[in-house]
This record gives structure tokens, sequence and C-alpha cells, in this order.
């Protein structure tokens, strides 16, 4: 079996009729973007990627392994890092391997017939997740928050997450503690920053809300911030996670360095795929951390379920209704999701939903 050619899909399905944001960044619309790679044998892996990794997918990645055997993973994947680009370890180029990888890794579990959880490790068959929510929007407000909080606790999370950092300290404390009293004392809460903060504001905005139990702390510094990240880890009694943002193992080496992180979260995507990921979590289990990923649970799950250090999995499941539509959805029991045990990553598409749905296809 060979691989013919390694094609990326997008589908844009229009403006947000209400946008959100964390502390740095707005959402106003709603795309999906898929790569495929293809074979000779009619047999293709999918996976998600970015629109921005289009013309990296589509040139340099695709020349690398056109032609090539989809079942050597570690060479492929040294294939598509090496050779066409300056040894940077950071930004889109990384994240595009990530995509061609995971899609290769689909490819694999069908020819295996195989989830790729067991591929990559097979340590269990379910995993704790957690609902990934609490963006700010207009006029919602803490009531809003909180009524969001409880609804993820009645579809069956044990485990929320929430957003500060992009409101003054005084709101955002409130909003936690809106949050807390919302899912009661037996619900692990969770906060993410997104990088708003020095570490004398995160230390302080950990400080406040250290009354409310939080299971961690999410990227309270700037990304390139390690010392700052560092501080706030010794400074607090709750956990600090981090990495989301983070390339490669060599990455998530100087986070582990710095003693920046309690917990890594880097992405099985952005970090350069579920081939590099395994990696990460080894290098972690060396540094007795536990990994919890950043991203989507289609992905994260498999990642998670592999090895015997992997925490917690970020999920949507249930959550954006204008995505449910198009995929099948996951099981959620007791706080946990059940790893598909379909072959490959098991993401299942109404593809003919997407493109009736879609404003513009590409």
């Amino acid at each position: 079996m060979k691989i013919t050619d390694v094609l990326v899909h997008s589908f844009y399905l229009g403006e947000l009729e209400r946008p959100y944001r964390n502390a740095i960044l707005t959402t106003t619309a709603k795309e999906v973007t898929f790569v495929e790679v293809r074979t000779d044998e009619a047999v293709t892996g999918m996976s998600f990627a970015h629109p921005r990794e289009r013309e990296t997918i589509e040139g340099p990645l695709r020349d690398r392994i056109v032609g090539t055997s989809p079942l050597h993973a570690a060479r492929l994947w040294h294939q598509m890092f090496t050779g066409w680009r300056k040894p940077v370890v950071k930004g889109d180029a990384i994240s595009a391997i990530g995509a061609v990888d995971n899609a290769l890794w689909d490819l694999r579990g069908k020819i295996y017939d195989q989830p790729v959880s067991v591929l990559l490790g097979g340590f269990r068959e379910r995993v704790p997740c957690y609902a990934a929510g609490g963006y700010y929007e207009t006029d919602k407000g803490t009531t809003g928050l909180a009524e969001e909080m409880a609804r993820f606790v009645a579809s069956g999370y044990r485990a929320v997450k929430m957003k500060v950092g992009g409101a003054p300290l005084a709101e955002d404390v409130a909003r936690v503690c809106a949050a807390r009293e919302a899912i009661g004392p037996g619900v692990s809460l969770m906060v993410d920053a997104n990088n708003a903060w020095g570490a004398v504001e995160a230390i302080a905005f950990g400080r406040a809300v250290e009354p409310y139990d939080i299971a961690w702390f999410e990227e309270p510094c700037w990304p390139d911030d390690l010392r700052g990240a560092a501080e706030v880890c010794r400074s607090l009694d709750m956990a600090v996670a981090s990495g989301e943002i983070e390339y490669t193992r060599w990455g998530v080496r100087d986070l582990l360095s710095e003693k920046a992180a309690d917990i890594v979260q880097a992405d099985p995507h952005t970090a350069g795929g579920l081939t590099e990921w395994v990696r990460i979590a080894a290098l972690c289990s060396a540094h007795h951390v536990p990994v919890a990923p950043h991203g989507n649970h289609y992905v994260g799950a498999h990642a998670v379920a592999a090895v015997d250090n992997g925490m917690i999995v970020e999920s949507y499941a249930g959550l954006h209704a204008w995505q449910d539509e198009f995929f099948a959805p996951m099981t959620i029991t007791d706080g946990e999701l059940v790893v598909p045990t379909r072959p490959g990553l098991g993401i299942e598409v109404d593809f003919a939903a997407l493109e009736r749905a879609a404003k513009s296809t590409r």
C-alpha cells in the first residue's frame, strides 16, 4: 500500500449569532476543516486540520510522503519534519505535520482494524473528561455562566472548565464563585486564563479563587514566560496546567525543565501529531507529570486512553449544536468518555449535511 494524495477540505458554516471570547480571542464564525490521506488501495485516513495549514499540507508535506507506505509512523514523521524548512520547532508547520500525522494514524487503525488508542498503547477503554465552556458572551453575565455550568453537570460531566482573564479581577472572582455554587462541591472546576497575565496578576487571582477548590489554573502567564509560570506554580497550592500551544517534545522539555507546569496539556494536533504526543507523554511520565491534552475529544480521547499518565480529556461533546449536527456523538458515562472501538479514530461525519449547510467549501 502506498500514499497517493493528501488533501484538505474546509466547510465554512457562516457567522455565529452569539460570538464568544476568551481572555485574548473572539470567535465570530464556524468552520470545520479536515485533512484526508488517500492510498492506492481505496483506504483513507482523516483527521482535523486548520484552514491556514492547507498550503503546507498540500505542498511540502504531501511531497514528502506521497509514494511511501503509511505504516511507518516514525519514519513518516521524520520525513515531514525534516528536509524542506529550517529546523524551527514551533509554529504552523508543526501543527500541519500534526494534522497529517493524525490522519495517518486513522489510516493505520483502519488497516489494522484497531482503534488508534490500542495501537498507541491501549492503557484503558474509558477516560475522564471535562466540559470546556464558560466563555465570555454579550449579556451572559454570572447568571448565564452559572446556568451553563449547571447544564454541563446535568448532562453527565463531573468536571467543568471556565474562562478567566478577560474581565477585571474582582469580576472574574465573582464568576468563579458563581460557577462553584452552581455545580456544587463534588464537581471539579478548572479556570483558564489563556495566557492573559503576568506572574504577579496570576498569583493575585489564584489566591483570590483558592477558596473555591480549583482543580487547576490553566495558562496563567504569557506562553514564553516560563519563569513567571514557574513562580505561579511555587506560589499557589492549586495545580497549574499549561502547554497547549507548545510544539514538539523539545518545547515540553523546556516547560518541564523550568517546572512551569504541574499538568502538561500538549495538543495532539498542535504539538506535532499523535506520534509526537506519545513521546511527550513519555517525557512527562519520566518527570511524574500527568498529561491532559488540549483540543477536541475525538483525538484527545485516544491520546489519554493510550498512556498510563493520561489524566483527563477536554470535551466539547454535546456542547455545540452546530457541531453535533454533523458528528456522531461520543458516549459519556459517569463523567467518562467511552473511547470509540471503531477502527482508526472513529470520527463519524455526515458530509452530506456539512455540504448542505456550508456557505462555501474548498
